[in-house]
């Protein structure tokens, strides 16, 4: 049985968001599913537009989502020898051939092509054939090396979403697959292009499926071509509809795309991340909240949508908020701890900030709201309040002060500042809302939080005490 081998192979030309990383997500999923091997490939050609800061993005965006290559990164700078020798063995074979038709005249053939109505390619001016007398060699002019591509027929497969796909030969002109050399260049043959170079790729690491945007349906005919003509069989192929953004474009960085690492510094958790990615184009009935293991269990080719899925920005919030809650209390103290620091704030130890961690976590959609909630653990509230809280804490100063009085001295537990408040109410003919909203604006800021003797028993008495002697 072979094994399973998938890859995601992205282009650093710039910073990899939420419609990318599910290209990495899927293929990561069936080769773990399968007991496979799941490779990370950087498609790095693109010399002019390729960054290692949009590197950084990958491999760091990857690394928070736990999706871990069992091999690579590979780079294709770094294997430019690799391909020119199968260049080199392509040209002795007769595989691919010289043209040295100029940019200018492939300009002025498509702009002839359109006037007549017909569809831009290259006419196969430098194509040898039996028979054939080419033009003579132009001085001065670099060629481009063409793949000698089959004329007639069709070529197709059985994509793994959207089924059977075919194309016509003779609507495919033959690839560039190396671009002009640069002068003094030693054999001639300039940069490989991306379609050469990803089969080349694919063969070496013997890749079994490639499961990636459909963006890539019109390269997948002239990939086969070479994979065959290099007497390899192509892998299994699966075509991911594209992910939309919420008004309905595809998701881009020019349409407003976030970097994936951004959802991170948002306070997103990971594997909230993954199972909202998974279900964006896959489903398992109708599960909507699932575990990374229980997506790996169910993972399988047969259940990937047909159509473009949308992004949708208050579900994500309410998948990681359904996360969030069910998160070890310890995990969140550290995470929370790091958005604390990172706003120049101390930190609560380690156990009551789990309990405070706790405590809010139903109320937050990400650990920056959950860090909101905490700041006024360590820090004095400062927002203003309205005449009609100024004036329910008025109301309440008697209250207040025999409440003061009475945490002074109490046991410091929830249960024993629970009996503080019931006895300030009692003895001063309050309801206990009346008591417990001036209460909670004086001592964190704002009219709601959880159950009053919860929120005040993680607080430091003295902390306490001063905030309600303001009243």
């Amino acid at each position: 049985m072979t094994t399973v081998r998938t890859r995601f192979a992205p282009s650093p030309t710039g910073f990899i968001h939420l419609g990318n990383i599910r290209s990495a997500l899927y293929p990561w999923a069936y080769a773990r599913a399968k007991q496979g091997v799941f490779i990370l490939r950087i498609e790095d050609t693109d010399e002019e537009r390729s960054t290692q800061a949009a590197v950084d993005v990958i491999l760091d965006g990857m690394r928070w989502l736990g999706l871990d290559p069992d091999e690579g990164p590979y780079y294709q700078m770094q294997r430019m020898d690799r391909y020119r020798a199968v260049l080199r063995e392509m040209l002795d074979r007769g595989l691919a051939y010289w043209c040295y038709m100029t940019p200018a005249e492939l300009d002025a053939l498509r702009e002839r092509q359109m006037a007549a109505k017909q569809k831009p390619r290259y006419d196969g001016t430098w194509r040898p054939e039996p028979g054939k007398t080419l033009p003579p060699v132009p001085e001065g002019v670099r060629p481009v090396l063409r793949f000698k591509s089959p004329q007639t027929g069709t070529v197709g497969w059985d994509d793994k979403v959207k089924g059977r796909i075919e194309f016509s030969n003779e609507e495919l002109d033959d690839l560039v697959i190396a671009r002009a050399a640069p002068e003094g260049s030693a054999d001639g043959i300039g940069t490989p292009t991306y379609n050469f170079c990803v089969v080349v790729d694919d063969i070496d690491m013997a890749i079994s499926h490639v499961i990636r945007g459909d963006d890539h349906v019109n390269n997948t005919p002239r990939q086969i071509h070479i994979f065959r003509a290099l007497g390899q069989e192509p892998p299994v192929y699966a075509h991911l509809p594209t992910v939309l953004n919420e008004h309905g474009e595809k998701m881009s960085k020019r349409n407003g795309a976030k970097p994936v690492t951004q959802y991170r510094d948002e306070g997103f958790l990971p594997e909230a991340m993954v199972n909202y990615l998974a279900r964006l184009g896959w489903s398992h009935g109708d599960a909507e909240i699932f575990s990374r293991e229980q997506f790996l269990q169910w993972f399988d080719l047969d259940h990937l949508g047909k159509s473009a899925a949308q992004f949708d920005e208050a579900k994500l919030r309410w998948v990681n908020a359904q996360h969030l809650k069910a998160a070890d209390d310890g995990r969140l103290a550290l995470l929370v701890g790091e958005q604390l620091r990172g706003r120049g704030l101390p930190v609560p130890d380690d156990a009551r900030l789990q309990a405070m961690c706790a405590l809010f976590k139903d109320r937050c959609a990400t650990t920056v709201e959950l860090a909101d909630w905490l700041v006024m653990y360590v820090q004095t509230p400062t927002a203003a309040r309205s005449s009609d809280e100024q004036a329910k804490v008025e109301a309440a100063r008697p209250a207040l002060q025999d409440l003061t009085a009475r945490l002074r001295t109490a046991e410091w537990t929830r249960e024993a500042i629970q009996q503080c408040l019931k006895d300030s109410v009692a003895a001063t003919g309050l309801k206990l809302p009346q008591l417990a909203i001036p209460v909670r604006l004086l001592v964190c800021g704002r009219s709601q939080t959880p159950s009053i003797d919860a929120v005040l028993s993680l607080f430091d008495r003295e902390t306490v005490l001063a905030r309600l002697q303001e009243a």
